[in-house]
């Protein structure tokens, strides 16, 4: 089976290939998850009273089965990482939705919050990386965490790592590119704080964190995502990294996948699994089911700077001049439309291009995909890549490909834009 670099379709991404007949075949499942309220098992229990597990029937992946089979007899070992933000978070009242200090709570206490319920579910273990603001975190340190999570994985049959929602579509699209395990990786949060007072104080009125946590271990327990990548779950829905984005300052259903729509749903004791990122194809073949970017095989320092610039009514070129002057090696630019830009902004992406920094092309509306880029100079199109998302994935592909532009360029439209094949056997298909 081909790779997914190599099977980059002419067309782009759309909601209705994910739909065809062809893929619905491939993706379509219903996972069927029940937790009892029984006394917990021993560790080395079968599992089958206590954790139930129908698995999908469509997917053609032996790795994927296998996985997914194998919750039905032993408990799930879930290592949950802890890294701050609002889901740790201490409000000044129980009725305080937003004046709050994140960073207060120790992921063990969170989780210890969960049992004795959780326990019945997986046997569960705690790393704490940090606890303070998603936005608070450098690049070094999400090498770090990619680091953490790889070790976890090494004994865990899943990791959860809980993070700010301001920044938690980049935690999960960085860890999606770099971790190199199968195994289910959750994102999860809160919009609103977990505790009131102090850090063992009253839980907030309404407070999301404590479903959250506990239905991100569920899911990653079930192996339901099992080659998915990285997943991000808030409010019983399920995300790819790739797609997911914020899209409300306060809202609780804040995270949409816009065009793409979710990948599930966690509904009480089920859950269901409605469609499957494309690089699940690749399941049985790790060679082609891993990215390149593979951060064991390099040093925090080699991550080159990259930047976004906006696009705007009549903006000027100097940020970007400026930017170039400064060494950074890449910008992506988030343009007006399908990515146009200001005819300053232009001109001056065109100079510096020229000087070897390396451009994609994004859009700042939020979806809709971008073509183009030019075939002479390092101007990459986005497609329907987010600005933050293209900034990790270009970033990345610097880092490992610092001097080969053409390298670059097939890994943001390969890598960054993943196809299902849907060419039918017999047509030039597998």
């Amino acid at each position: 089976m081909p790779s997914l670099q190599d099977r980059l379709l002419s067309s782009p991404r759309r909601l209705g290939a994910i739909l065809t007949p062809v893929i619905t075949a491939v993706v379509a499942a219903a996972v069927v998850l029940a937790v009892t309220a029984q006394p917990q098992p021993p560790a080395d229990a079968p599992l089958d009273h206590a954790l139930g597990v129908t698995g999908p029937e469509g997917i053609r992946s032996v790795a994927y089965t296998q996985a997914v089979a194998a919750v039905k007899t032993k408990k799930p070992k879930v290592t949950v990482i802890g890294t701050g933000g609002t889901i740790s978070g201490v409000a000044t009242s129980r009725s305080s939705f937003t004046n709050y200090q994140s960073g207060r709570i120790a992921i063990s206490d969170l989780v210890g919050q969960l049992q004795p319920e959780i326990g019945e579910v997986a046997d569960v273990t705690t790393v704490q990386f940090g606890n303070k603001g998603s936005g608070g975190y450098s690049m070094a340190e999400f090498h770090a965490l990619t680091l953490a999570v790889e070790s976890a994985l090494r004994t865990s049959d899943g990791v959860v790592v809980t993070s700010g929602t301001d920044t938690m579509e980049e935690f999960a699209y960085w860890l999606d590119l770099t971790v190199q395990s199968q195994k289910p990786v959750v994102l999860t949060g809160a919009m609103r704080p977990w505790a009131a007072g102090t850090p063992d104080g009253p839980q907030v009125i309404g407070a999301d964190g404590p479903a959250n946590l506990y239905n991100s271990i569920v899911l990653a327990a079930s192996q339901s995502t099992y080659c998915y990548g990285t997943v991000l779950l808030l409010g019983d829905e399920f995300h790819a990294a790739r797609d997911v984005t914020k899209t409300s300052t306060h809202r609780m259903d804040t995270f949409q996948s816009r065009e793409l729509g979710v990948l599930g749903w966690i509904d009480g004791p089920n859950i269901k699994v409605g469609r499957a990122p494309a690089r699940v194809d690749d399941c049985d073949s790790k060679r082609h089911w891993r990215t390149p970017f593979d951060l064991s095989r390099i040093q925090p320092a080699a991550l080159p700077r990259v930047e976004v610039v906006y696009g705007y009514q009549q903006a000027g070129g100097e940020a970007i001049t400026a930017f170039a002057a400064a060494g950074v090696k890449g910008i992506v630019t988030a343009g007006t439309g399908a990515g146009g830009l200001s005819s300053a902004q232009s001109s001056a992406r065109s100079a510096a291009a020229q000087s070897g920094v390396v451009f994609v092309t994004a859009s700042r509306t939020g979806s809709g995909s971008t073509y183009g880029g030019s075939s002479s100079l390092p101007i990459v199109a986005g497609d329907d890549l987010l600005p933050q998302k293209a900034r990790l994935l270009l970033l990345l592909s610097l880092a490992f490909s610092p001097t080969d532009t053409a390298k670059v360029r097939e890994w943001v439209t390969t890598l960054g834009n993943p196809e299902w094949d849907t060419t039918p056997k017999g047509a030039g298909g597998n």
